[in-house]
């Protein structure tokens, strides 16, 4: 039994909130009007899993989770609104330990929770599965009170970007699958590269288009590489990581004989998006696999498993991220069963490893010209 905290200030979202989980097998469901009547009920409900509106009287969402995470650490959903604030909301939440969010229907709530329910259900039981690294905000807040109250500080040096018109994409491509816990990963895995890292990142992070776009400008503030959102065909280049836009399907394709990154409509055939699956086998139409490296990192289901075991097969190579750093090891666990993994790397060690994959900048003169 999964026992699920419903937190919302609308009695009418608590309400079917509420039947929807109660409704399915498996949950047992309790309520919160607000992030302080929340916190009481970690001790008398003790909760499996939160659900957790963002907007709330007494203390708000973000408020109330950054206290979760220090005194009573368990997997939370955020409930966020599908808007640019909203947005930034959602990733802030993301970084401060949630593992996942759900964007909260626009309009009459009661009309499209029929739409809206099979997502809710299966984010809270991917929730319950999720691994929460419990010291992590405890050594923040102990951080915090020995720096007297002030802002945490990360020492880091000058980001040195290369400038993209200086360097096209030269003989790799490096294709990343991530999905629930997936932007805090993609922070870690991103920000030790170099900006002269010699081969494009094309990623599908499963997200609503209204989050891929905030997500790309976060991370690009953080890392010396240069992080877009793919809105529209274009050219890869060394030094440039491509996020697939929401809602959408991420591919590779060739336009005059140049190789681009492209955003296209779904497919049903792919139950996820932007699939991980139909990025690599686009990317096996127009690239030797010889010449590729997948990396599938934290996220439920197995988008990418079977599509990255076909690269490998053809010589391509791939790297799953170990199940001890994994918010969620449904991906990379199933690439791992599926015998697809060249190498298992914690989180940390998964940019070392592609810096040893991927040969040096300044002996590489190729690029993905049509020959």
């Amino acid at each position: 039994m999964i026992k699920v905290l419903v937190v919302d200030d609308s009695a009418l979202v608590r309400k079917l909130f509420g039947r929807v989980l109660s409704e399915e097998a498996g949950f047992e469901v309790a309520f919160a009007r607000d992030g302080r009547e929340a916190l009481e009920r970690l001790d008398s409900f003790n909760p499996d899993v939160i659900t957790l509106d963002v907007n709330m009287p007494q203390m708000d969402g973000l408020e109330c989770l950054d206290r979760i995470m220090v005194l009573k650490p368990r997997p939370v959903v955020m409930v966020s609104s599908v808007t640019a604030e909203g947005a930034e909301t959602a990733l802030n939440a993301l970084r401060l330990g949630a593992v996942d969010f759900v964007a909260k229907p626009s309009g009459a709530v009661s009309l499209r929770i029929e739409t809206f329910a099979p997502m809710l259900i299966e984010k809270v039981r991917a929730a319950a599965g999720a691994k929460l690294p419990a010291s992590r905000r405890l050594r923040e807040r102990v951080q915090l009170k020995i720096s007297g109250g002030g802002a945490l500080r990360t020492e880091r040096g000058p980001l040195v970007r290369r400038s993209p018109i200086d360097a096209l994409a030269e003989n790799g491509v490096v294709l990343v699958g991530t999905s629930t816990g997936g932007p805090p990963a993609l922070e870690a895995l991103l920000t030790p590269l170099p900006g002269t890292f010699p081969w494009p990142i094309v990623i599908a992070q499963h997200m609503p288009a209204a989050f891929t776009g905030p997500l790309a400008r976060r991370i690009d503030g953080l890392c010396a590489l240069n992080v877009l959102e793919v809105t529209q065909a274009t050219a890869l280049q060394a030094g440039c990581v491509y996020i697939g836009r929401g809602d959408a399907d991420v591919v590779l394709a060739r336009r005059g004989g140049q190789l681009v990154v492209a955003s296209v409509p779904v497919k049903p055939d792919y139950p996820w998006h932007p699939s991980t699956d139909r990025l690599v086998r686009s990317a096996l139409e127009h690239v030797p696999a010889t010449r590729l490296i997948g990396v599938l990192m934290t996220g439920m289901g197995d988008d990418g498993a079977a599509a990255m075991t076909l690269m490998r097969k053809e010589g391509g190579r791939t790297i799953a991220e170990a199940e001890e750093t994994a918010i969620v090891w449904g991906m990379p666990g199933e690439l791992v069963h599926m015998g697809g993994a060249d190498w298992i790397e914690p989180l940390p060690k998964i940019a070392e490893r592609l810096q040893a994959l991927t040969p040096d900048h300044a002996a590489q003169k190729s690029t993905f010209l049509a020959e």
